[in-house]
This record gives C-alpha cells, sequence and structure tokens, in this order.
C-alpha cells in the first residue's frame, strides 16, 4: 500500500459501497501515516443473532496500525504497510494478523509515486468508473496511555 491515499468520507458512499450508516466527523479528505481515517470491520456482536445489531461497522482508526504493546504512536509512520510474505511474524502485526482482525480501508484514490521522469511524480491511482476501492487491512485496539481506547487500522 501506497502510503498516501484518499479516504471515503462522505455517508452516502459509504452506506452505498461499504454498508455502512454511521457519520464521520472532521476527518481529512487525504491521509499519512499517523493521521485519523475510516476503516470497516465486521461487528464483534454479529453472530449473536439480532437484526438489531449491524454485520458491519465504521470505526476511525489510525493510518498505520499501533500494536497495544506500543508506547510511541509514531510508530504508525513505520507501520502502515503490512507485506503478505511476512505479516503472521512480524511483531507489529503478528497479534492482529494471529486473531484475524481484518477490515477494509475505503479509499476514493491511492498515491504512487512514478519515476519515468527520473524525480519522484506523486500520481493519483483511483478506479476508471469512479467507485471507491476497499483495501484489505488488519486493525488494533491498544490502550492510550493518556486514557480510553484507541483502535488503529493498517492497510495489507
Amino acid at each position: 500500500m501506497c502510503a498516501h491515499f484518499d479516504p471515503v468520507i462522505q455517508p452516502q458512499r459509504l452506506n452505498t459501497y461499504f454498508g455502512v450508516d454511521d457519520l464521520l466527523l472532521d476527518l481529512k479528505p487525504s491521509l499519512w501515516p499517523g493521521y485519523l481515517g475510516p476503516f470497516v470491520r465486521r461487528h464483534e456482536f454479529a453472530d449473536v443473532g439480532d437484526e438489531a445489531v449491524p454485520k458491519r461497522e465504521l470505526l476511525v482508526g489510525s493510518f498505520g496500525l499501533i500494536p497495544h504493546w506500543s508506547k510511541d504512536e509514531l510508530i504508525a509512520r513505520r507501520t502502515y504497510n503490512a507485506r503478505s510474505e511476512t505479516v503472521h511474524e512480524k511483531p507489529s502485526f503478528r497479534d492482529a494478523w494471529q486473531q484475524s482482525r481484518h477490515c477494509i480501508i475505503p479509499a476514493e484514490a491511492i498515491y504512487e509515486p512514478d519515476w519515468r521522469s527520473g524525480k519522484s511524480v506523486s500520481t493519483r491511482i483511483a478506479r476508471a468508473d469512479g467507485r471507491p476501492m476497499g483495501i484489505a487491512g488488519l486493525w488494533s485496539e491498544r490502550r492510550n496511555p493518556k486514557g480510553g481506547g484507541a483502535s488503529t487500522a493498517s492497510p495489507c
């Protein structure tokens, strides 16, 4: 995954394409590691048999996984890209992987460098049909040292 993307933040698009109804407030339209953005995960009570419980829920978390054991949120600058070959063994991702904490990161576009000119030129990549992308991710929950819990996500 890239280190820069545009999240889906419009409630109508989140509902249409990802089946979530929550309203997001004050999220940035362009995200870098450590910024807060949306992610969709299976609701923790989805299997209780109560039709009032949605199957999916929308949460806001850090772009870049912050493991439960990390004391520093700046780790998100190094944990925004989990590689499928090593996700099961890297300490930053291992617990989320073993606990099957999968999520979808809704994105309008991602940005990758284009090196054809010899210099890095940020290039926007989006679907040709205008629909958003759902990027595979992992999520983790940790206790904030200042109090409260926080969920984080990392595309992989």
